[in-house]
């Protein structure tokens, strides 16, 4: 064999090992794990009230589920147990905040803002994230979905979001082609509304402790008034070995049966708030989390 074929087959050689050693090492990078997050709504889930039992819809009142489009969250806590106050379990997420209206607001201009079953969080797992969990808490803070009105005897679709968080700052948002500048904070309940493909807005304020906000550990483990921290218990322990070797797969569904609810001055299961009738709770009914590894 020639020195010439020598040096091309060790040539070869070398540029196939540097091959096989990159490849090796980026699927190393790549298969290094994370939890997941995602959120679900289910109109068939149960309706929850504040301290997580079955609600039913108060006299003088009526309510419709609506088709959620988008979800937002502010805070994400694991509990170990039902006695874990909030804020000392392993925090997941803190979203941007800041002081631009004057008190400390979630950002909205830095929300992160998905639909059903999109990636909210990606979060590689730690040697911190190692433990037990029986609970799962989750500070929403905004949603965006279809609901019907009706006015004139005609019922019409539009579009109603809500900011159901703590306090939010909005430089402005839009639904369509309206725009709501706002250039201020908005406490828990701001929404606003527009018809799809009709020349018709409007925004509001829900009262002050309207909102539902299912906390199943209201006894144990209370959550501040005003706050949106929906909690929920995990059907089977929630456990980070520290041995993962792949993705796990959290899926949090948000009961949105019956959770627009407004009062009723024409006793007929149909908003219509050109006759005046206003909305009072936007919060959603329940929190169900799973998980796949």
């Amino acid at each position: 064999m020639s020195t010439y074929c020598k040096f091309l087959g060790l040539l070869i050689i070398i540029v196939f090992s540097f091959v096989f050693f990159s490849c090796s090492s980026d699927d190393a990078t790549s298969e290094e794990p994370s939890l997941i997050i995602k959120f679900k709504f289910d109109p068939n889930q149960v309706r929850l009230n504040n301290i997580g039992q079955p609600s039913t819809i108060p006299s003088g009142n009526a309510a419709q589920s609506p088709d959620m489009k988008k979800i937002s969250a502010h805070y994400l806590e694991l509990a170990t147990s039902a006695s874990t106050l909030l804020g000392q379990g392993k925090i997941l997420y803190h979203a941007p905040e800041t002081n631009l209206g004057g008190t400390t607001a979630i950002d909205f201009s830095q929300a992160i803002v998905v639909g059903q079953n999109e990636v909210f969080l990606k979060i590689p797992i730690t040697p911190q994230m190692i433990g037990t969990y029986e609970w799962i808490r989750v500070s929403l803070a905004y949603q965006s979905g279809t609901i019907q009105v009706l006015n004139q005897g005609a019922t019409y679709s539009g579009t109603l979001d809500s900011f159901v968080g703590y306090n939010t700052f909005i430089g402005a948002h839009a639904i369509g082609n309206n725009v709501f500048p706002i250039n201020g904070n908005r406490s828990q309940g701001y929404w606003a509304f527009a018809l799809n493909n009709l020349p018709f807005a409007t925004s509001g304020q829900a009262p002050e402790g309207a909102t539902t906000v299912p906390n199943p550990l209201f006894q144990t483990s209370p959550i501040p008034q005003g706050s949106c921290v929906v909690t929920g218990k995990f059907a089977n322990d929630f456990i980070i070995t520290g041995n993962e070797t792949r993705d796990i797969v959290m899926t949090l569904s948000l009961s949105v049966n019956n959770s627009f609810e407004w009062t009723e001055i024409n006793a007929d299961g149909k908003f219509e708030p050109a006759i005046g009738e206003n909305v009072v709770d936007m919060g959603l009914r329940g929190l169900l989390p799973s998980f796949v590894k």
